[in-house]
């Protein structure tokens, strides 16, 4: 991976990372729901001129209804979801369960596309979802807004499920679709079906300063320039080199969540989302067992 590659990696890490402690900033003041559409409604409006500079609207017209569903399962619902679980959980743990997504992906990849599960990729779905239930149980009510973490919890790893079925989705329906079309599409789905939910639940005392600015944040930041970054990466680097993101962001999710909201690290969150990483390594096949090419006699 060039230099150039590595940085991208590391700046779209810093701003997923960043997501969580946006959503910890802003779930409390507009809810959940009324959150995640205003983040989906800035990320379409960031996605937009691209989509029209690169001439995809055709595109997205004849792909519309698979797009629509792809963008309620990649962002209206996780992001309600994640909105959810922010009440309680801090940005650190909630990066730390979103790391589940790729093992949600294998899963659901093998259970309706029929894709190979490899013993070594088996052996990674369960080492990853052991840590998944490792760190579940030491949590307790250890929930940073106080109160019981399992909710939250069982909010969050749903919202990874949806991110799982997404990804088979969109490999099933979508494949040949260009990024851009996939990208703003979905936000623009994900805006539509949360429009009116948002009204309904549009918060009685106006969000303050910060809170739009955590909206802001999301938008612009951590869902419209994430995508095009990732995209842009995905294209220099390939998919598997790009998934490498995914060992980054609880990095970048815990030292914001620390700098700007004073959040603490415990043994047990990194002990679990070390054991969920190595498992996710294992089961999206970022990490393989080597082979041995014989040698031939010169």
């Amino acid at each position: 991976m060039k230099a150039r590659d590595a940085l991208t990696l590391v700046v779209l890490a810093a701003l997923w990372g960043a997501s969580f402690l946006f959503m910890r900033m802003g779930a409390r003041d507009f809810g959940p729901v009324a959150l995640a559409a205003v983040r989906v409604a800035i990320a379409s409006a960031v996605l937009l001129p691209l989509l029209l500079a690169r001439g995809h609207t055709a595109v997205l017209r004849a792909h519309w209804r698979a797009v629509f569903v792809v963008g309620v399962l990649s962002s209206a619902l996780p992001f309600v979801l994640f909105g959810g679980a922010a009440l309680s959980l801090s940005a650190g743990l909630l990066s730390i369960f979103n790391a589940t997504a790729p093992l949600w992906g294998a899963l659901v990849a093998w259970l309706w596309l029929r894709d190979t599960l490899t013993p070594l990729r088996v052996a990674g779905l369960a080492i990853g979802f052991a840590g998944v239930v490792g760190l579940t149980w030491s949590q307790g009510d250890a929930a940073a807004g106080g109160g019981a973490a399992g909710w939250p919890i069982a909010a969050a790893l749903g919202a990874t499920l949806c991110y799982g079925i997404a990804a088979s989705a969109t490999k099933r329906h979508l494949t040949g679709v260009p990024a851009i079309a996939l990208a703003a599409g979905s936000q623009f789905g994900a805006a539509a079906v949360l429009v009116v939910p948002a009204l309904l639940a549009w918060p009685a005392t106006p969000p303050p300063a910060t809170a739009w600015w955590a909206a802001i944040g999301l938008g612009v930041l951590s869902t419209g320039l994430a995508y095009i970054l990732y995209f842009r990466l995905i294209a220099r680097v390939g998919p598997a080199n790009a998934i490498a993101v995914t060992y980054l962001i609880p990095v970048f999710a815990m030292l914001w969540g620390g700098l700007f909201l004073g959040e603490t690290v415990s043994g047990a969150m990194l002990a679990g989302g070390a054991v969920i990483l190595a498992g996710t390594a294992l089961a999206t096949g970022f990490v393989r067992a080597r082979t041995r090419t014989p040698r031939t006699a010169a």
